[in-house]
């Protein structure tokens, strides 16, 4: 058991017993329990199902299977709900705010409602980006046994006999712009993309958080790669039902799980499949949760000995969907211990060790050509690169894979918010060799800091992918890719260098040496910072507010509850 906490794993629930909790047995009696109930142990099953996104369209119907197999194995399940975002929907608009802190707002309501109700365990069920990472922050905080479902991956469009998916969409509004595609061409793009349910499909940041979920032993064997649709979903979810009962016999809670050492398997495996940059993000976030140091050098570590194996999208042609059929996360996973790069003695929600589950998983399809060899990977280190210098003096990230040119120093174009950016863009004002900078887009300075997949995807479907560099405090979809640097850390709002820059300053990325710099001497800096008053804050009530004055650095997560500060 966890030394973290040592309490007894008596059932909450037994806070109902006795003469005088009468009236709390009264209400949930009218919920469905009966006398037998009271002395079963009570699940909460914490479903972020939702009528406005594809990614958590289907996920009531895998809560009714969790409800069913809790109920078969012994236990009392009651399901209730949180909220969900979505960022395709909201892309490129005010709404992304909104984005990120809804990761907080999903954590927060989880825990409320699980401690307020006095659960015993929990399985909680996400689909879209930021509903895994928000589900996974609760059960840190509650600490009770708890398994994580994954709502699972959307199918591939078809469009002209070739795969398209989300991100195709916004590529081609950037070739709509360059001249190269017609209305109808984008509208016939538009209506082959989602053909389903399911979370973008891709490895971008949903199939990347749910990868790294199953990698650090929070979510059942094979459950980050079986598609939405599957049968193999439902079985996940049937699974998990009886998983975490067997967890509360066993006295495992996540703080017996999500060790340091079962983080980076995490990052391991995200280095492995070229997963997005907000696993960096979401990760810092979970181990600050659980209570695991984590900090950005750590993924630069893992990074530097893990190879980039899968070629999936967006820098390569496949789907998660095509992964699975070849073997999934597992497949990938069991060629990784093979060659000593994972920690196998680490906990998972099945009680067994990831290597006992490994040894029991099936190796990659002979000759598949998704995942390469280790011998001879994509990449020989991980496609995510932790970046510093004197304009992120705390950290940047930058995803290189699919990149032919990693270098470039070109005049700064200087915007003070995305949408004046992208209208830079798509008026051709912006020429090769420039590097875009997008500031004041931070987490408090957005406030939210905003997905910039519209803008990346004009740039790559203008043919500006390779030629023109991108800076932001602000952070990018799991389907962004160019010559790309997020999270530039200290933000703007809070006088980080990035708030400094002139238009025409020489900017510098460097992905090789790891360096992001300007062309200024540091009393040039200097000047500059004495010169500069932060702004006010753009919203002054409601949630963004309250987030913005409680948020803190993306290199440390961008969490709401760090008053170490």
């Amino acid at each position: 058991m966890s030394d973290r906490d040592s309490r007894d794993l008596r059932e909450n629930s037994r806070d109902f017993d006795g003469i005088e909790r009468a009236p709390n047995r009264a209400m949930l009696r009218r919920t469905g329990m009966d006398e037998q109930d009271f002395s079963r142990p009570m699940v909460g099953v914490a479903s972020t199902w939702s009528e406005i996104t594809p990614c958590n369209m289907h996920i009531d119907g895998l809560a009714r299977e969790v409800k069913a197999a809790i109920r078969d194995a012994g236990g009392v399940p009651q399901i209730f709900g949180t909220i969900t975002v979505s960022d395709g929907i909201s892309m490129g608009t005010e709404g992304m705010r909104y984005s990120l802190p809804s990761r907080e707002v999903i954590a927060d309501s989880i825990e409320t409602v699980s401690g307020a109700q006095r659960f015993d365990a929990v399985v909680a069920i996400g689909g879209c980006d930021k509903n895994m990472p928000g589900c996974m922050i609760a059960l840190c905080r509650l600490n009770l046994p708890s398994v994580f479902v994954y709502g699972g991956t959307i199918a591939p469009g078809r469009h002209n006999g070739k795969p398209v998916d989300i991100v195709s969409v916004f590529e081609a509004v950037g070739e709509h712009s360059a001249g190269r595609l017609t209305d109808a061409d984008v509208h016939a793009i538009e209506c082959s993309a989602i053909p389903g349910p399911g979370s973008c499909g891709g490895m971008y940041t949903a199939n990347t958080m749910a990868s790294a979920i199953e990698a650090m032993g929070m979510s059942l064997t094979g459950s980050s790669s079986n598609p939405a649709t599957s049968e193999g979903k439902l079985a996940d979810a049937r699974a998990a039902g009886a998983a975490v009962l067997n967890l509360r016999r066993l006295g495992l809670r996540p703080s017996d799980i999500m060790t340091r050492e079962a983080f980076e398997n995490a990052i391991t495996v995200v280095m492995a499949l070229g997963g997005s940059t907000n696993a960096m993000l979401h990760l810092t976030a979970m181990a600050h949760a659980i209570g695991v140091p984590l900090e950005l050098d750590d993924f630069q570590r893992v990074s530097e000995r893990t190879p980039h194996l899968a070629d999936l999208k967006p820098s390569g042609p496949y789907a998660m969907q095509d992964l699975s059929e070849v073997g999934g996360v597992p497949g990938v996973m069991k060629l990784l211990a093979d060659a000593g790069l994972l920690h196998l003695n680490c906990l998972t929600v099945t009680g067994r060790t990831l290597g006992e589950n490994l040894a029991q998983a099936a190796p990659l399809t002979a000759g598949q050509t998704i995942v390469r060899p280790i011998d001879r990977p994509l990449r020989a280190t991980g496609p995510l690169v932790i970046m510093r210098g004197n304009l992120a003096p705390d950290g940047a990230v930058a995803k290189v894979s699919g990149l032919k040119e990693t270098t470039m120093t070109g005049p700064a174009r200087v915007f003070d918010s995305e949408e004046s950016a992208t209208r830079a863009v798509l008026e051709d004002q912006i020429h090769a060799g420039e590097v875009i900078v997008i500031r004041y887009e931070g987490p408090k300075g957005g406030p939210g800091m905003r997905e910039m997949l519209a803008i990346t995807g004009i740039l790559v479907g203008k043919g500006l992918g390779e030629t023109v560099g991108l800076i932001t405090d602000g952070r990018f979809s799991g389907g962004t890719h160019g010559l790309v640097v997020g999270h530039v850390s200290p933000e703007a709002q809070v006088g980080g260098p990035i708030a400094f820059i002139r238009e025409g300053d020489a900017i510098t990325i460097n992905v090789d040496a790891r360096v992001l710099s300007v062309d200024l001497t540091e009393v040039q800096i200097a000047e500059r910072a004495a010169a500069w008053r932060a702004p006010e804050l753009k919203v002054k009530r409601g949630v963004l507010a309250k987030y913005a004055r409680l948020v803190g650095s993306a290199s440390r997560g961008a969490v709401t509850d760090d008053f170490s500060e």
